[in-house]
């Protein structure tokens, strides 16, 4: 009688047999069956969960995006009637500007009189005229 050991298989091969064999039982085959059937349900489950937590995150966003569009168009009308009002005081200013050139080139003349320079001031109006 020899006392050698008998062979000893390689771990991956013990796993395997080992994997064989509880899948060639009911349980084990059960239990692939179910994970395989479950499958789609586990796919579905999650496209719902995804589902939801996307629209408890973009319903807020969509609050804010409203809120801001009206106040960009709040700002672009105020933007316009500013504008408006901008270039009312620029012509204002201008006609003004051409009055007092007018009155100085009158109270400046080499023959300015009193008269002429009340005439000059008389002629440009009242300066809520403009």
């Amino acid at each position: 009688m020899s006392n050698t050991p008998p062979p000893v298989a390689p771990h991956w091969v013990q796993a395997l047999l080992s994997g064989l064999g509880v899948l060639g039982s009911a349980g084990g085959l059960a239990a692939v069956v179910a994970v395989i059937i479950q499958r789609g349900k586990f796919k579905a489950d999650a496209a719902d969960t995804l589902t939801d937590a996307a629209l408890t995150l973009v319903q807020p966003l969509r609050t804010r995006v409203c809120e801001l569009e009206r106040e960009a168009l709040a700002a672009r009308e105020e933007l316009a009637t500013m504008r408006q009002e901008v270039h009312q005081l620029q012509a204002a200013v201008r006609t003004l500007r051409r009055t007092l050139e007018r009155w100085r080139a009158a109270i400046m003349a080499p023959d300015a009189t009193l008269r002429r320079v009340r005439a000059t001031v008389a002629e440009s109006g009242e300066p809520n005229d403009l």
